[in-house]
């Protein structure tokens, strides 16, 4: 049975180049990596869920410790501060101990420090379990999608990524809501001990069913072959930031997501002011406009691989297409009176926001050793977080206070004409990203 790889020519297309495998080896079960995929996303799903459940339990929270609103607010910060400083840290370590040890360890982890919170007795036990919430959950996101890319083909890439990317939005939905159901009936800390069942459940089937050998074994060809020398062979970190193509992506991802990340955040409180709706209801409403977001990063994902299928540049395209729309669409929406010309036109703008994400996390794992594939999507995450989740509604509750929450969202979608040009560029020397990823190992013989 003979495989194939893939190496950059000296033209900067991709060709295939034969690795021998043993033909007595079982045949892969196709199954099995939506299986992988199944687990990861569920995963991710209970990531969320641990992280978001907190903001429905906030009224109980302050009634009962008395809490100030900073001091909810850093129940919350504490944990985007840790998956901020530890991402890339904790993602290199995953590659060299190995991925599936990993997610394992984190899941049970940001679980047990979720049962934690439904034991704390004051706002500082509760600030410590979030805080080790926050360390369990730092690098999850990255080695995930490393785990899951790795056992399928890069046509489906954009796909897989945007749909990953797309729990973060479900996840916090279903936190939220089932948080909130689970207090007014049982009381707040089974809020939070549901999640962490869910989470150490989902962990241990996690372990049970997947492990390194059985993703080796359903490795692409391409990272099979590197798996096969990546044991005397990792290549450096540094390459993770000396390849311009690979930095146009991490730009690119980042600032297309700052808008996302302020239809995240500032929606409900838009509703509320401009639309005069009671905030539960207002809570509602937005709800729906990150359902779209997450639709849009699966949806996005899809389109990106069925046109790349031919022409894998064809991805950036496709990335520089969707900010377009949403620029657009965003940047009238938010000017025009409120009623449904304005929803309708947020709505579609909500659902391309995000729609890069699955485009520009497939152009990471395609121009990146498979050896530091977690790092490269740690280094991602970090970019998200800082420039786009971070940076995005700070910025924009900066403009707020200054002209007001509606004309501050009218000029959020301008940071997707950075994101643009970082994209253009990207495409741009898309080719010589190939020839310098081709040139990190030596290519197999013929």
């Amino acid at each position: 049975m003979e495989l194939h790889t893939t190496a950059a020519g000296a033209d900067g297309h991709v060709v295939a180049a034969p690795v021998t495998a043993d033909a007595s080896a079982p045949r892969p079960r196709r199954r099995y990596p939506w299986l992988v995929f199944a687990l990861a996303f569920g995963l991710l799903l209970a990531d969320y869920m641990s992280r978001q459940v907190l903001s429905a339990v906030f009224p109980f929270l302050k009634s009962e410790w008395a809490l100030s609103d900073s001091q909810l607010a850093s129940l919350t910060s504490v944990v985007a501060l840790m998956v901020g400083i530890l991402t890339l840290p904790l993602s290199v370590l995953a590659d060299r101990w190995g991925r599936v040890r990993s997610l394992v360890l984190m899941a049970v982890l940001w679980s047990a420090a979720t049962l934690l919170c439904a034991l704390a007795a004051g706002y500082h036990q509760m600030l410590a379990a979030r805080f080790l919430v926050g360390v369990g959950e730092a690098a999850y996101g990255s080695v995930g999608i490393a785990v899951v890319v790795g056992v399928f083909a890069p046509r489906v890439h954009a796909a897989l990524s945007g749909a990953f990317m797309a729990g973060g939005s479900f996840g916090s939905v279903l936190g939220v809501g089932l948080g909130g159901v689970i207090a007014v009936h049982l009381g707040w800390r089974w809020s939070f001990a549901t999640m962490a069942i869910f989470g150490l459940l989902l962990a241990l089937l996690f372990r049970a069913v997947v492990s390194e050998a059985k993703l080796a074994r359903h490795a692409t060809a391409a990272d099979a072959w590197h798996t096969q020398r990546g044991k005397a062979f990792r290549a450096p970190v540094s390459t993770l930031f000396t390849n311009p193509a690979v930095l146009c992506a991490y730009v690119g991802s980042a600032l297309q997501i700052f808008t996302a990340a302020v239809l995240l955040s500032w929606m409900p409180s838009y509703f509320n002011r401009e639309y005069d709706l009671a905030p539960d209801r207002a809570g509602a409403v937005a709800s729906v406009f990150v359902l779209l977001i997450g639709a849009g990063m699966v949806c996005c994902g899809m389109i990106t691989d069925r046109v790349g299928q031919a022409d894998m540049s064809r991805k950036w395209t496709a990335a520089i297409v969707f900010c377009t729309i949403s620029l657009l669409c965003l940047a009238v929406g938010f000017r025009l009176g409120t009623g449904p010309l304005q929803l309708l036109l947020i709505g579609v703008g909500a659902f391309f926001s995000g729609g890069s994400s699955g485009p520009a996390a497939a152009m990471v794992a395609n121009l990146t050793h498979p050896s530091v594939r977690a790092s490269a999507f740690g280094t991602l995450t970090l970019a998200n977080s800082l420039l786009g989740l971070a940076l995005g509604p700070f910025v924009v509750g900066v403009l707020a206070d200054r002209v007001g929450l509606a004309t501050a969202l009218g000029l959020a979608p301008l940071a997707y004409l950075v994101a643009i040009a970082a994209l253009l560029l990207g495409k741009r020397v898309y080719p010589a990203g190939l020839r310098k990823l081709g040139s990190v190992e030596p290519a197999p013989s013929l």
